[in-house]
């Protein structure tokens, strides 16, 4: 009988997270319910929290410089910030597991004008409860309507086409508010 070789096995073990990746990466459209509560300082210092967002549409995004699908994304994500802001929409970014200045030169090189706040064990712990399983992966995003109600959860990476549709479902006037 012939064993395992550690490339195959890790080979295996790949496929195995790209496939539990694929299947949990769709957004989550349970029952809305009030977003969370957070706030932290702006990877400049400002102080930042989600109450200035009242009234308006946003998506939490929780990403990394390193990370190939959060880069892959950003620059969709600009480009519907820019699109949306003026129509009350902003995104939030969430760094994970970076230091300060390399957030600071990916934001400058990318063009990012929305808030980014560094991660905290709090800020994780405010927004894991509301993903199943909790963040255990990244890019994952939290979508907001402008009522303050969290409509939906996204793991993995997404394309402008999906942001906007996000970001659509986000503004869209609520039957009886």
């Amino acid at each position: 009988m012939k064993k395992f070789t550690p490339s195959f096995a890790a080979i295996c073990l790949a496929l195995v997270l790209f496939a539990v990746q694929a299947t949990v990466s769709g957004t989550a459209r349970a029952a809305s319910v009030a977003a969370p509560s957070f706030s932290g300082k702006t990877v400049d210092g400002k102080p930042f929290s989600s109450s200035s967002l009242k009234g308006k549409g946003y998506i939490v995004n929780f990403f990394a410089t390193w990370c190939p699908p959060c880069r892959a994304e950003i620059p969709d994500m600009v480009e519907v910030q820019k699109k949306y802001e003026k129509k009350g929409f902003t995104f939030v970014g969430i760094a994970v597991n970076e230091t300060l200045p390399k957030v600071q030169n990916f934001m400058k090189s990318s063009g990012i004008t929305y808030p980014v706040l560094m991660a905290t064990p709090e800020l994780i712990r405010t927004f894991s409860g509301y993903a199943a399983g909790g963040i255990s992966g990244i890019p994952t995003s939290f979508v907001v309507d402008s009522s303050g109600q969290l409509i939906g959860v996204v793991v993995g990476g997404r394309s402008q086409e999906a942001f906007e549709q996000m970001v659509n479902q986000a503004l869209k006037p609520k039957a009886g508010k």
